[in-house]
Order: C-alpha cells, then sequence, then structure tokens
C-alpha cells in the first residue's frame, strides 16, 4: 500500500503544479471570437478567429478587412454567425500527461512481460528440475502420492481444481513412463 502511495505522490504534485498554473490569468489562446460568414454576393465565405472579450464578439469586431464595401457591412455582418469560445489549456495539458504516464506504464509493463518475465521463468524452471531430479533418484514408488492427490482433489468440487488434479496425474504417468524407457528399458503398450 506505501509502493501505491509513493507512486501517487509525484502525479499528484504534478497536478497540483498546472492547478496553480490555471491560477493565472487566461491565455490570449484559451479565449478567442470565431465568426462564420457565408458567400456574399462575389465574396466567397469565410473564417475569422480573433480574440476579443465575449462582449465584443461581433462581426464589426472580429471580422478584418471587412471583405464587402460600407454600405453591404451591415447585411453582410447579418449573415454571420460570430460564438465565443474559451478552453482550459491546463484541462488539456492535464489529460495528455494522464493518458502519456498510462501509456508509458503499460509499455513498461510490456517489456516486463517480453524481457524480464522469461529470465525469471527460465531461473524458476531450472531451479525447480534440479529438485525434481533430486526427487526422481530416490523415488521408486511414482504414485506414491497419487492418493493424496485423488483425496485432496475429491474434496474440492470446482473445476480448477479437476483441472489441477488431471494435470498432476498427467504428470505422474509421463514420470512413469520415462523412467520405465529410460532406467529399465521397458516399452509401455
Amino acid at each position: 500500500m506505501a509502493a501505491r502511495g509513493a507512486r501517487l505522490c509525484p502525479l499528484l504534485l504534478l497536478l497540483a503544479a498546472l492547478a496553480g498554473l490555471g491560477a493565472e490569468a487566461k491565455n490570449s489562446e484559451d479565449v478567442r471570437c470565431k465568426c462564420i460568414c457565408p458567400p456574399y454576393k462575389d465574396h466567397s465565405g469565410h473564417i475569422y478567429n480573433k480574440n476579443v472579450s465575449q462582449k465584443d464578439c461581433d462581426c464589426l469586431h472580429v471580422v478584418e478587412p471587412m471583405p464587402v464595401p460600407g454600405p453591404d457591412v451591415e447585411a453582410y455582418c447579418l449573415r454571420c454567425e460570430c460564438k465565443y469560445e474559451e478552453r482550459s489549456s491546463v484541462t488539456i495539458k492535464v489529460t495528455i500527461i494522464i493518458y502519456l504516464s498510462i501509456l508509458g506504464l503499460l509499455l513498461l509493463y510490456m517489456v516486463y512481460l517480453t524481457l524480464v518475465e522469461p529470465i525469471l521463468k527460465r531461473r524458476l524452471l531450472g531451479h525447480s528440475q534440479l529438485i525434481q531430479s533430486d526427487e526422481d533418484i530416490g523415488d521408486h514408488q511414482p504414485f506414491a502420492n497419487a492418493h493424496d492427490v485423488l483425496a485432496r482433489s475429491r474434496s474440492r468440487a470446482n473445476v480448477l481444481n479437476k483441472v489441477e488434479y488431471a494435470q498432476q496425474r498427467w504428470k505422474l504417468q509421463v514420470q512413469e513412463q520415462r523412467k520405465s524407457v529410460f532406467d529399465r528399458h521397458v516399452v509401455l503398450s
């Protein structure tokens, strides 16, 4: 539990620092007025963006240079649709940082699964095979533990235990066949 808290601490500090940035005045890129003007007479449609306050978000303050001469300005501006847009760049930054952090953790996990885990498995399997070969030398009755395995698996009724029992039984049969073929030179029928 303490390890998880230690991993979350840097992330919380980063989020607090980014939240402190949000307390500052808004950047000029965080607010804008966007006017979409459709085609008018011989002028093609156009989209205008300008950083202005919300009260100045109209065609007269945003559309520069005005594409139509003086008398047509009012008719042109009536066709334009202006919207005031505001975004939080701090929220966007925090979202991207969290996304990249999760992606990085998944990448590290993938590296662990492809590189480190097979090495650890080889070490553990090599050690367990040495222990099994030592047991095989002194074990003249390979099915001696089969009754115990059978009794334990019958007491548990779930599917997983049945599969484990079948696997243990199969392993014991393979050990018996190996001993018969390699030690006694007898082929089983």
